[in-house]
């Protein structure tokens, strides 16, 4: 499974990429509006960061104008996977875009059948959010399972990003399902790696390696 980070804060990616778990990047309005910078202007930067795709959302909704914001944000770098609206409008200019080359992120995928569509419209990934189905007492992992499900029968080649990741269990069951990418707030990527029982034998294996006296090197 790939590990995107769901963050626009730079600093946090950087912590991530030098540990070498970031594969991409995702960002939204609401996510841009927490960095508190230009979309452009941060974008480039994280874009210049890290070597896999980075999704960058339009904020249009009608094709016309979609079409127009993804011309801007395509410029960006070659590394932008344009973020787009599961709306019919979204739909259209996905079709068009991934016809044209660029990598395209569907985004707010809440059914199996957005997802058929995402598919048929070329979508290099489709977003399922498994959180906010959870918010309303939905497994959203059980999408997860009908999306792999639907695209392993016609062999569709548009990747499932998992994505409203709030959990590690949420990681695990995405990756057991077979989500090809979970994309994960930065604590709770950085939270997979604890386990106690690590950190109890470690405190063990370090107080009987300071009995020992011993240094290595």
């Amino acid at each position: 499974m790939k590990f995107f980070v769901d963050t626009a804060v730079v600093d946090e990616i950087k912590e991530l990429n030098d540990l070498g778990l970031v594969d991409g990047v995702t960002t939204n309005p609401s996510l841009i509006l927490k960095s508190g910078r230009d979309i452009i202007e941060v974008t480039k930067e994280i874009c210049s960061l890290v070597d896999g795709p980075v999704s960058a959302e339009v904020a249009a909704t009608d094709y016309e104008t979609i079409m127009k914001e993804a011309a801007v944000i395509a410029k960006i770098a070659d590394n932008i996977c344009i973020k787009l609206p599961l709306t019919l409008d979204g739909l259209k200019a996905c079709k068009a875009l991934t016809s044209d080359g660029h990598k395209t992120n569907v985004t707010l995928c809440f059914s199996a059948n957005q997802a058929l569509l995402a598919a048929k419209a070329g979508a290099t990934y489709i977003s399922p959010f498994i959180g906010r189905l959870d918010d309303m007492a939905i497994d959203g992992l059980d999408l997860i399972a009908e999306i792999r499900q639907i695209y392993d029968n016609y062999d569709y080649d548009t990747q499932i990003l998992a994505a409203s990741i709030r959990t590690v269990n949420h990681v695990k069951e995405a990756a057991l399902i077979g989500a090809d990418v979970s994309t994960v707030p930065p604590s709770t990527l950085k939270a997979l790696v604890k386990h106690p029982l690590t950190d109890k034998g470690l405190e063990a294996f370090l107080a009987d390696w300071a009995k020992t006296g011993q240094t290595i090197g």
